[in-house]
């Protein structure tokens, strides 16, 4: 099952669905509205969306605001299917981006809802069964790197060291942007290889 990001819809999950299901896994794009709608309503939707899949094992693959949802909703809910989840340029430790947008006059009417997800942690370590690999860009091409000096490395919008919550099964730096790596041949070898075998190429 795939996420997408903040701002977006499921169809820039394309190109990574189809890498996903040329290498023998079915898929299914969960798209929400990301700006209108609560946290809690994304993870509520994501909770529905496992429960009607009638696979027995489920993984998930989730882009920046996707992984954030999809963390949440594996902390705060039963998800005995969910096995393996990849975690591409996902501020899982909060997004300093986010925050500098929040402080102009247009930023919280383009956060819209999802501010709550960007300020704080819901937690510093991992609390799942399901192993969760991330996945980050050290490109600094991104909207977030026009307003505030990003700590280096990060893919313009996250941070490499947001992308690294405690307990994570692993983690690699890519040299994508944050967009960039949803159009990455390399980004999605490594998420099917994460997929399949718990782990990154090396």
């Amino acid at each position: 099952m795939l996420l997408h990001g903040l701002w977006m819809g499921g169809w820039t999950m394309g190109w990574l669905a189809r890498a996903v299901r040329q290498a023998g896994f079915h898929t299914e794009t969960l798209a929400y509205p990301s700006m209108s709608g609560a946290p809690e309503q994304h993870i509520e939707r994501l909770a529905e969306a496992v429960t009607r899949c009638a696979a027995k094992t489920l993984h998930l693959v989730c882009h920046s605001m996707g992984g954030v949802v999809a963390l949440r909703y594996m902390q705060t809910r039963a998800h005995p299917r969910i096995r393996r989840a990849v975690l591409l340029g996902t501020p899982a430790l909060g997004c300093q981006a986010a925050l500098a947008f929040e402080r102009q006059p247009w930023g919280p009417a383009l956060l819209g809802k999802s501010l709550s997800l960007w300020r704080a942690p819901f937690a510093r370590t991992l609390q799942t069964h399901a192993e969760v690999g991330a996945i980050a860009g050290n490109q600094p091409f991104g909207l977030g790197a026009l307003f505030v000096r990003l700590p280096e490395p990060s893919d313009g919008v996250v941070t490499v060291e947001e992308t690294r919550i405690r307990g994570l099964r692993d983690h690699i730096v890519m040299p994508v942007s944050h967009t960039g790596m949803l159009l990455s041949p390399k980004v999605a070898t490594q998420a099917v290889s994460f997929l399949a075998k718990g782990q990154f190429l090396r």
